[in-house]
């Protein structure tokens, strides 16, 4: 009637001495290494320039060009080298037809260490809203 549960294998990992890293059990960054708002809006700008100044709306070349914008947006807000931040970008990018557009986002986050840079493209054909979130990772 009873079964006894069968064997679950288990990894272990050792790690030889004088190789382990430390835990620094820092909660807030250092000055210099917190998400700096100027500096990642001006990048943000330099790679929507760059890769909208001659575009045109076309609707199915529009998901691989957002991809294409968010991934150099985080990899040019990376070479700033914000330690321990965590980055999210949302691009997003739409006709150009005289209309009036909002955009919202909501996030839980710590006020005193986490932040967001914004930036706004157009031309006569397009409009592009890109934000890079950088949340820190305690």
């Amino acid at each position: 009637r009873f079964r006894p549960a069968p064997e679950v294998p288990v990894a272990v990992a050792t790690v030889p001495a004088g190789d382990m890293s430390e835990n620094t059990y820092s909660i807030r960054p250092a000055f210099q290494h917190r998400f700096k708002t100027a500096i990642v809006k001006a990048k943000i700008n330099n790679v929507l320039k760059e890769e909208l100044s001659n575009m045109f709306y076309n609707p199915e070349e529009i998901p691989s060009v957002t991809k294409k914008i968010a991934e150099a947006i985080k990899t040019r807000v990376k070479e700033c080298s914000f330690d321990r931040y965590k980055l999210v970008v949302q691009v997003v990018i739409g006709e150009q037809r005289g209309e009036g557009v909002k955009m919202v986002a909501r996030c839980f986050w710590d006020a005193d260490t986490d932040n967001f840079a914004q930036a706004v493209y157009m031309n006569e054909s397009l409009f592009c809203v890109a934000a890079a979130f950088g949340c820190y990772y305690y």
